[in-house]
């Protein structure tokens, strides 16, 4: 493996050129109408992955964006992809695993190229054919979509990708988590082959590796984080607790912690229970799971970021589709199916530069997930005591099979829980 200034190059992947020094988007090669609108929108300084992103794009090269969750993706590609679909014919095309996020996306891209004359469609589940076959005929600039309904309006003829000169898929290895690898290939076997294509994922697993392989022309890999590393600026803690003490400690957080919280469960059931709970408590909260609408999971997401609601309750349809700016506290009530889902969780907090807070409930059974979880993050979670009036629940010893790796961020934590003998 070859490295250069901090980023790897590895297998068919072409180096990356060196990274834009400038403390502004001056000098990415952006339009001087498109840096107009970015200032009026508050953007004055980009983020790594968007640095690194944009002038490559911009060229038209593909490329493959390594980068964690709220670190500005959708600009890295979405700049690119609306300078050159203002100057040139074609449409582009971005794939995303979840409604919400390609809701959030063409809302992103809206605000940057509104006053361009720039045209959307948003092609998602939960909303009606008919107006998005309407939105189709109208000859959008952009079409931004979930996999399935995408593959919906390919089947049943009412779209055509023939124009697309661009595609983004985006939050990657998530679409292949929820399956949809079989949709991207139908979808990427209906666009042209000469296209520029720009892949952006947290992870790079080999099932991307592979698409990428096949799908693009030797791509540059832009990688800004190690795959699985955490923001820096969330502080992560764990309680071993037991299950039926989970509503009383989460009751003691919301009185400790008074800014939003988002708190992720495992099932929609476990969800709208805890939701219950928690407007028991007389604090506004609201759910966001596969059992409600898209009506209603827009109604929950933007009274989350009004106010309305305090506490935001989600399964996992959640860990990469809520792009909310100052999320104080992030819980995980449950543990997620993955280990790689927590660095996802934890990433909505701590977006854009600002700091927040994890905490993770763990009951004694779930030692094994734990350690996965520490693995992938490269470091021990921080295990605090019950506060007073809790009994700790009892546990064997449990010995750590393997070690996290180093990470070479400080001394190393009080680790009171698991792997304590």
């Amino acid at each position: 493996m070859l490295k250069c200034g901090g980023n790897h190059v590895q297998g068919f992947f072409m180096q990356e050129p060196q990274e834009n020094k400038e403390q502004n988007f001056y000098g990415l090669g952006i339009a001087p109408g498109i840096l107009e609108l970015l200032l009026k929108a508050g953007f004055t300084k980009p983020t790594p992955i968007q640095a690194r992103s944009i002038p490559l794009g911009i060229e038209g090269k593909d490329l493959v964006g390594i980068a964690q969750t709220g670190t500005g993706k959708t600009l890295a590609f979405g700049i690119p992809m609306i300078q050159l679909l203002l100057s040139r014919k074609g449409q582009g095309l971005i794939v995303l695993p979840t409604r919400e996020l390609a809701l959030q996306v063409e809302e992103s891209l809206r605000k940057i190229g509104k006053t361009q004359g720039l045209r959307t469609a948003v092609l998602i589940g939960g909303l009606p054919f008919g107006a998005q076959r309407r939105d189709i005929s109208n000859g959008p600039h952009i079409i931004v979509g979930t996999p399935g309904r995408i593959n919906d309006h390919l089947v049943q003829k009412t779209l055509s990708l023939s124009k697309v000169s661009i595609v983004v898929l985006d939050e990657a290895d998530r679409m292949f988590d929820m399956g949809f690898l079989p949709q991207i290939k139908s979808i990427l076997r209906n666009v042209p082959r000469e296209r520029q294509t720009m892949l952006f994922s947290a992870t790079m697993p080999p099932e991307i590796m592979k698409l990428a392989k096949d799908y693009m022309k030797t791509p540059l890999r832009v990688e800004v984080t190690p795959p699985g590393t955490t923001l820096e600026a969330v502080t992560q803690e764990l309680f071993i607790v037991a299950r039926e003490q989970k509503p009383e400690l989460l009751r003691r957080l919301l009185q400790q912690y008074k800014g939003p919280t988002l708190v992720f469960m495992r099932t929609k059931h476990g969800a709208k229970k805890v939701a219950r709970q928690v407007r028991d408590l007389n604090i506004q909260s609201a759910e966001i799971h596969s059992n409600r609408s898209l009506s209603q999971r827009r109604e929950a997401l933007e009274g989350f970021k009004s106010g309305k609601y305090r506490v935001l309750v989600a399964t996992d349809i959640a860990s990469r589709g809520i792009d909310v700016m100052g999320i104080e506290l992030v819980v995980n009530y449950d543990l997620p199916g993955s280990a790689e889902d927590y660095v996802h969780r934890i990433g909505r907090t701590a977006r854009a530069g600002n700091k927040g807070h994890a905490i993770t409930f763990a009951m004694v059974t779930e030692g094994k997930e734990v350690r996965e979880i520490e693995n992938v993050i490269q470091k021990r979670l921080f295990t605090l005591p019950l506060p007073e009036g809790f009994v700790a629940p009892r546990a064997e010893p449990i010995t750590r099979s393997s070690r996290p790796r180093k990470s070479g961020r400080g001394p190393r934590q009080r680790h009171t829980g698991y792997g304590r003998r």
